[in-house]
């Protein structure tokens, strides 16, 4: 008796697990910067977000974390085509947002390591894109599908 061949998660499962990585890559990213401060170094920097206040940042920065959360939970209860689009385009935002930041990374000469984490999570989010397109394909196939059964 031969079984079928397991193809592993279903969409939604790949993308929570995506998320839950870039989330922790993102947690990652923060800590190695703290992480000097544990040897007694200096992390700040004269140039750092002098146009920004501090409550700006941290409200920024809640908001950077508490997306793909949300996304997250959302996955998990829902998969209307609607939502499945405005999560390909959160996805997007991410990616395009990653690049940003490692473009200004490499501009200030950041540390390799710190370099290396953002090329990385760069890729899940690429990753992250495409499981999230082939979830908005799965949802128009079902729905053609359905047509041609009615």
């Amino acid at each position: 008796m031969r079984s079928q061949p397991h193809s592993g998660l279903n969409f939604q499962g790949k993308i929570i697990a995506l998320w839950t990585t870039f989330l922790l890559g993102m947690l990652f990213h923060t800590q190695l910067a703290l992480m000097p401060l544990f040897h007694g170094i200096d992390v700040t920097q004269s140039h750092t977000h002098e146009y920004l206040e501090l409550s700006s940042i941290l409200w920024l920065m809640l908001g950077i974390f508490a997306l793909p959360m949300l996304a997250i939970v959302a996955i998990a209860f829902t998969a209307s085509r609607r939502f499945r689009q405005l999560h390909f385009g959160l996805t997007v935002f991410f990616t395009v947002s990653n690049l940003l930041h490692f473009v200004s990374d490499v501009l200030v000469s950041v540390p390799s390591y710190q370099l290396f984490l953002m090329a990385l999570l760069f890729a899940i989010g690429l990753l992250l894109n495409l499981v999230s397109y082939q979830w908005i394909r799965e949802g128009n196939r079902d729905r053609q599908l359905f047509k041609a059964v009615l």
